[in-house]
């Protein structure tokens, strides 16, 4: 062993930071963008929103000499940071003033200014409970005892997502009897007691079957006048459930004696059943999609154009101020490195935000374009587009255009729709034409909507009608793409 120093040339790749912030922007949808913006204006001293654009135009990185009305709050802890703050204060008193300082705060409120952040707050709705908290506390009111109370916590702790309780009562003793508590007498006692107690009915229940029935039950109490209907309804769901799901139905007539009619009346009633009775008591509220960009037609050029749908996006500006003390000289070193740096990060932020405007726009351009039968006719117009030959259009890299499109959405004329949706594989027809996957299956919806409801179509019979309209693929790429599209089998699509 020795050791020993060579010298030599080699070349590496490395993203620098400003680079890399670049990505993230790009890839980010407009809500996240907008939070992205949000911290940032929290942690930069040296960023603000410009008032004088907002609602007028996106950001920019115009500077003013207006009041600066960003936060500064500056990053990190300790005595040194809060020394350079009060000499700041001293030399720059009038910049320090802005809304959020007590003193321009305490001034509007003594105007009777209201307070926008604190507005919003305010509007913002409570998280409500969770399904065991709400259930827990439906069954804080039941007349039982210690033990029987204690079981029925325990049971309701073991709820599934659906309000189903899908452990064995006899493993949930073995667990308790492990640890001395709870025999598994007086954990049925509780699950008894339970299941008619809590509302909705069918939360607590230890299979969907006993789940429907609970809520059968609680129906006819609600509708005596259609007792009747409801006591087939729960002779259907207790011997027949597995007819019913597949769609057996002369199998159940022929065995319980009752009509087609019947049945399908039956049928009607268990659509205000639900198989999930706990999420009911949970409101699983889904956000709102916001469109990323906005295409819309021009009829007399008979042309569509695009526009960024930024709305939300505050423009920015680098605080003149801050931009002016990281350049004074009578301030010490630490201090106008924490302010250049600051003012570096509210500059690249901006250029970022642009720079994914620009990216976006030119991507969406090129879509227009290519997929202008989409646009004209819909899903069936939609052509292929590997997005390696976009990033060739542009000039950019492909994983620049995934960057550009990942989890953006566009709003158009036919509607809201993702905008990756445009970029796919697909096949040639036999009449030349190139037809993406997409609008393959869009055909193939369209067939099945066609056929006659008590004769659907199989999966050979559906491949062979694709054949007839030019194109060409195997029936395990029909079974594919119709499980892909939620579509059940013949069988479960017949009517009778």
């Amino acid at each position: 062993m020795d050791m020993r120093q060579q010298l030599g040339l080699s070349q590496q790749q490395k993203l620098s930071p400003r680079l890399i912030q670049s990505m993230e922007i790009l890839q980010l949808p407009v809500q996240a963008l907008q939070e992205r913006i949000d911290h940032e204006l929290e942690n930069n001293i040296a960023l603000e929103v410009d008032e004088h654009l907002a609602g007028e135009s996106p950001a920019g990185v115009e500077e003013s000499t207006d009041r600066p009305e960003a936060s500064v709050e500056q990053e990190g802890e300790g005595t040194e940071d809060f020394k350079r703050l009060a000499a700041m204060e001293r030399t720059y008193g009038e910049a320090m003033d802005n809304e959020y300082s007590s003193q321009s705060w305490s001034a509007s409120r003594m105007r009777g200014e209201r307070d926008r952040k604190m507005d919003a707050m305010a509007n913002i709705s409570a998280r409500g409970d969770n399904l065991i908290d709400q259930v827990l506390h439906q069954w804080s009111f039941a007349e039982v005892s210690e033990d029987v109370a204690l079981a029925g916590r325990l049971l309701i702790e073991h709820l599934n997502t659906n309000g189903i309780l899908d452990l064995p009562l006899e493993e949930i003793a073995e667990r308790q009897e492990s640890q001395g508590a709870l025999p598994l007498a007086t954990l049925q006692q509780a699950h008894g007691l339970l299941v008619h107690l809590v509302d909705p009915p069918g939360i607590g229940a230890q299979t969907i079957k006993q789940s429907l029935l609970l809520q059968i039950e609680a129906w006819k109490q609600r509708e005596p006048e259609d007792t009747a209907v409801w006591d087939r309804v729960a002779m259907v769901v207790e011997s027949h459930l597995d007819d019913l799901v597949q769609n057996r139905l002369p199998v159940i007539a022929r065995e319980t004696g009752l009509g087609l009619d019947d049945i399908k009346t039956a049928m009607e009633y268990m659509h205000r059943l639900t198989l999930s009775p706990g999420r009911t008591l949970v409101d699983e509220s889904v956000p709102p999609v916001i469109p990323d960009v906005i295409v819309e037609y021009d009829q007399e050029r008979d042309q569509y154009f695009a526009a960024m749908c930024d709305g939300l996006i505050p423009p920015l500006r680098v605080s003149p101020r801050y931009s002016d003390m990281s350049k004074d000289k009578d301030l010490d070193g630490d201090t106008r490195s924490f302010l250049s740096k600051n003012v570096n990060n509210a500059r690249w932020l901006i250029e970022s935000i642009n720079q994914r405007r620009t990216s976006v726009l030119r991507v969406v351009e090129v879509v227009i374009d290519r997929q202008r039968a989409w646009f004209d006719v819909g899903p069936r117009g939609l052509k292929p587009l590997p997005m390696t030959e976009v990033a060739d259009l542009l000039g950019v890299h492909v994983a620049t255009v995934s960057r550009a499109v990942a989890d953006k959405w566009m709003q158009t004329p036919r509607g809201i729709v993702p905008l990756r949706r445009f970029f796919s594989g697909g096949t040639e027809t036999s009449g030349g034409q190139q037809m993406s996957w997409e609008a393959v299956r869009q055909v193939m919806v369209e067939i099945i909507e066609g056929e006659d409801p008590a004769k659907p179509l199989g999966d050979e019979a559906i491949a062979e009608a694709l054949r007839e309209q030019g194109v060409d693929i195997a029936r395990r790429t029909v079974v594919k793409y119709r499980q892909r599209l939620g579509i059940p089998p013949a069988r479960l699509r017949r009517t009778y």
